[in-house]
């Protein structure tokens, strides 16, 4: 089905944020960096690779993964710092927002209701508003840093507390594919993230081939 059919089938769409709505590294790297020099415990410094590896990943296992040597206690002392300089950080100077990303949501909310789902901390989506101004675009929203849930989860979530019909979820990453398989409903793969999704039914190269939905 190509993407322009699939209007005929959806009536809301539901977001992820890193790597959908704009790319967060250069903030995060900085952010990082930051928070781990207040850290004796840290053996290695932190590379963009490590932080894109981790893009999408529930937060609360970020830790275990990027410093298995540190105690859990250390581990969650060490994120919470990272986190909150990452939300200090938006607020401060935002993030990069893709091409073209607020004029496609003015033109998307003239016939859908709009979401964000993000395995992202809790008050990061809110900096990520406050900064770029474009919390009036979306109806609702939900993390794992608020729920302690999966992306799976918390997309459901949002389903049933806004009573949605026909939703479709936008993401980068196989966990926001999975999160989509796990909710049945239909998934379009943006390309131009930090993932890698074999074979989606529906893809985009950019933000704005979401045009085609209208």
């Amino acid at each position: 089905m190509a993407l322009s059919e699939l209007r005929h089938h959806i009536e809301n769409i539901i977001f992820d944020l890193d790597g959908t709505l704009w790319d967060p590294m250069p903030m995060s790297i900085k952010a990082w960096h930051t928070a781990l020099n207040g850290f004796d415990c840290i053996k290695n410094p932190i590379s963009e690779e490590d932080i894109q590896g981790i893009l999408g990943m529930q937060h609360d296992l970020v830790g275990k993964k990027l410093f298995p040597y540190l105690s859990k206690e250390q581990q969650d002392e060490v994120m919470n710092s990272c986190y909150v300089q990452e939300v200090n950080d938006i607020k401060e100077s935002g993030g990069v927002l893709y091409h073209g990303l607020e004029d496609t949501l003015k033109i998307l909310e003239g016939k859908y209701n709009l979401y964000i789902v993000s395995n992202c901390q809790a008050g990061y989506i809110e900096a990520f508003f406050e900064y770029h101004g474009l919390g009036e675009y979306f109806k609702d929203y939900e993390c794992s840093g608020n729920t302690g849930l999966s992306k799976t989860e918390n997309v459901k979530m949002v389903i049933e507390r806004n009573n949605l019909s026909k939703p479709i979820y936008i993401g980068d990453t196989m966990g926001d594919y999975t999160a989509a398989i796990g909710n049945q409903i239909p998934f379009i793969f943006a390309k131009y993230g930090f993932g890698d999704v074999p074979n989606p039914d529906h893809n985009i190269n950019k933000i704005s081939d979401l045009r085609d939905l209208l």
